[in-house]
């Protein structure tokens, strides 16, 4: 637990987050990472892709750079030092393929940056960022995926999309080109603002109004453990990683966060 009046870039905010990383019922690894840093405004998932080792190496490298970034002195700062640190993550993970004789490496990046009123969500590849809103929940991210294409394109349905064998067909991630394509969206955050960051782990199998359910019913780390749960319940796939950060102006609230939980199947609940 951490006092926000000792930093001051978040000062009169404060940010109660839950978090909870799982392999799942199939994989025998967990390829996903996350960062759970709200002293500094920072929270990210990473999901690994190239295999149980190489996918492993690629989202803790993507990771350990987000962790990296510390205190900012502002918002173009925050974002600036974001942009640094993925950009030193995929030189290494290009040096990585390079010496691996080209052994496919990458991950996907979902980021939430926060200083004082105003947020940014940064995203490359399928992991998403939700922001929940007055009852509303809404998709910030777009889903760097052939499907996700193809239906804007008007190919494909919404519908069909979502029953596609080549719908885990990623188009981006951090690794795979020399330079990392990221997508932006930032505004003002608001009292009461949740955001949800997940692996497609969890869509796969939990429905946008069910994550509204569970934030609106619990507390952020309580609503992590429910959206897990149901997940194991309906077969989890693949790994599975939530993360939910609940903003409120109040100045008697301290930031509250569970450490960053990376379970295996014999830790389930």
């Amino acid at each position: 637990m951490s006092d926000l009046s000792q930093n001051p870039s978040q000062t009169a905010s404060a940010f109660e987050t839950g978090a909870v990383s799982h392999v799942g019922r199939i994989r025998s690894a967990n390829e996903d990472n996350l960062v759970v840093r709200p002293e500094f405004g920072i929270w990210a998932v990473a999901d690994g892709m190239g295999g149980h080792e190489n996918g492993a190496l690629a989202s803790a490298t993507v990771a350990a750079a987000i962790e990296s970034i510390g205190q900012t002195r502002s918002a173009p700062d925050l974002l600036a030092r974001l942009e640094s640190g993925v950009l030193q993550a995929n030189a290494e993970l290009r040096r990585h393929i390079a010496e691996g004789n080209g052994a496919p490496m990458g991950s996907t990046l979902a980021v939430l940056l926060v200083h004082e009123r105003h947020f940014a969500c940064v995203w490359c590849g399928d992991s998403r960022i939700y922001l929940i809103r007055a009852g509303q929940i809404l998709q910030i991210s777009r889903d760097h995926t052939e499907v996700q294409d193809l239906v804007e394109r008007g190919v494909m349905t919404a519908a069909e999309a979502r029953l596609s064998p080549r719908r885990h067909v990623i188009t981006r991630a951090i690794g795979v080109h020399d330079v990392p394509e990221l997508d932006l969206d930032s505004g003002e955050i608001e009292d009461g603002d949740v955001f949800v960051l997940c692996s497609d782990g969890l869509t796969e199998h939990v429905a946008e109004p069910e994550i509204l359910e569970a934030v609106e019913e619990a507390g952020a780390q309580q609503a992590c453990n429910a959206l897990l749960a149901l997940t194991l319940q309906r077969g989890a796939r693949d790994n599975v990683t939530v993360i939910i950060m609940r903003y409120s102006r109040r100045d008697d609230r301290t930031t509250r966060w569970m450490p960053n939980r990376r379970m295996q199947e014999s830790d389930t609940p």
